[in-house]
């Protein structure tokens, strides 16, 4: 009998692996904070013998090397692989024994990096999933263009024929498995909404299985959005090998020295809810919501290596914050406190705020700025005619492009336009954060028309 447990990291929409049988298991792509895979292990039993990676990863710091030092295991790492640090280079066909009768066997599946490497778990000499990485993914594929420009179509013709591999190698129920793929902006292309799949579903529906290698391969190109900025320090921090993650607290900071940190240029992010933020907040501090996407979203417009104050409604929303900004490499808030602006504010200086709006809301207003803050890809598929466009993660750079004047701002949510609406504010324009579903701007008339796409 065999397990397969997965671990979630749902803020980066990355899922790693805990695989094994009655007393020894194998870890897939572990995320940094490695005590999750430790107590999912013990819950379970069971002793890490093994610790794979299928490629360096580009979009997260790994828990790989630290975690098969803590447990003694030996660490897998794709032969091709350019890494400072000692493990077992694995080849293609590898087998890996983990205990009597289950094993890992090694297929190589460049596409997403040159090095990639899926690793089909098989019991008894049957194939019963597959870890597929950045390879194929529910419904899509590993994007291939994180690792160099000039090799982005190459890698993507490989990415097409290492998807027919897997799909001719392994049987139509071997369970996929991927590491990439549930809102990680490594994925090619948002799935369809499921979150479990097999090779024999992919035959029928995958993009890299029902279409041929021109196809596949153009329309893969065009749809490829930005990559996120943050990702030029994962790569080379896997390479050179991640230092071990403190998740002690934080120093605590006064609103004095908040202050300070606010003058000094340095970022204070309140975690709090947008709707909190909205109503009452220090001067100066950005909104990055605890819940959803904070590692992606902060990691991408905070300047790398700049100082970060953690503001939070509670220890355990500072801590759970911690815990996912070092996955990206941020490794250490250089201060945070807890409560709410009465406590982070110097004595007798009342919170800023700024009001939130909806749809209809927007659309009995004349003479505003409209300011679209969605990815390209959103904004060509549909958008507000008259508006200004300048995505989220390019707003921190290009402030001097939004005019003077109450500043009307959209996402597809609501979440994006509270952080840029904070961006603003701190940067003294009359902000509305606009919270509402874009479903909301259609039945206010405020998208008469399509975008055809070329």
């Amino acid at each position: 009998m065999y397990f397969v447990d997965t671990i979630d990291v749902p803020g980066l929409g990355n899922r790693g692996y805990l695989a094994g049988g009655a007393h020894r298991a194998v870890v897939v792509d572990p995320p940094r904070d490695i005590d999750r895979v430790i107590a999912a292990a013990a819950r379970r039993g069971v002793r890490i013998t093994y610790v794979v990676e299928t490629h360096v990863h580009n979009d997260y710091v790994t828990g790989g090397l630290e975690l098969a030092r803590v447990t003694g295991a030996r660490y897998l790492v794709p032969a091709g692989a350019r890494v400072a640090y000692e493990r077992t280079a694995v080849e293609d066909g590898d087998r890996t024994r983990i205990e009597d009768g289950l094993a890992l066997r090694a297929l190589a599946t460049p596409g997403h990096t040159p090095h990639h490497m899926s690793y089909a778990l098989e019991d008894d000499g049957r194939a019963v999933a597959v870890f597929t990485g950045g390879s194929l993914l529910v419904g899509t594929v590993g994007r291939p263009d994180l690792v160099e420009p000039r090799l982005t179509e190459r890698l993507a013709r490989a990415q097409h024929d290492s998807a027919h591999r897997l799909a001719a190698a392994l049987p139509d129920e071997a369970e996929v498995l991927p590491t990439h793929g549930f809102g990680s902006f490594c994925s090619a292309a948002q799935n369809d909404g499921r979150t479990h799949t097999t090779i024999g579903r992919e035959r029928t529906a995958n993009e890299a299985l029902v279409k041929d290698a021109d196809t596949f391969v153009a329309d893969l190109l065009a749809a490829l959005d930005d990559i996120p900025a943050y990702y030029a320090h994962m790569g080379p921090a896997n390479a050179d090998g991640p230092a071990p993650v403190d998740l002690t607290p934080p120093r605590r900071a006064d609103a004095g020295e908040i202050a300070a940190r606010l003058a000094a240029g340095e970022w204070v992010v309140d975690l709090r809810s947008r709707v909190a933020f909205a109503e009452g907040h220090v001067a100066g501090a950005l909104n990055f919501e605890a819940e959803g996407q904070l590692a992606t979203h902060l990691a991408w417009l905070l300047p790398w290596g700049k100082p970060v104050t953690l503001l939070a409604e509670s220890t355990e929303q500072l801590a759970d914050a911690q815990r996912e900004l070092v996955r990206v490499g941020i490794d250490r808030p250089a201060a945070a406190a807890t409560g709410t602006p009465a406590d982070w504010l110097p004595a007798g200086e009342r919170p800023r705020s700024f009001p939130r709006g909806t749809f209809a809301q927007l659309a009995a207003r004349e003479d505003v700025v409209i300011l679209d803050v969605r990815r390209d890809s959103e904004r060509a598929a549909e958008h507000i005619p008259g508006s200004l466009h300048i995505p989220l993660h390019q707003l921190r750079d290009r402030l001097a492009e939004v005019p003077d004047g109450t500043v009307w701002v959209h996402c597809a949510g609501g979440m994006r336009a509270a952080i840029a609406a904070s961006l603003l504010d701190a940067a003294g324009w009359d902000v509305v954060a606009v919270d509402d579903g874009f479903d909301a701007a259609r039945e206010a008339g405020l998208t008469p028309h399509r975008t055809p796409r070329t």
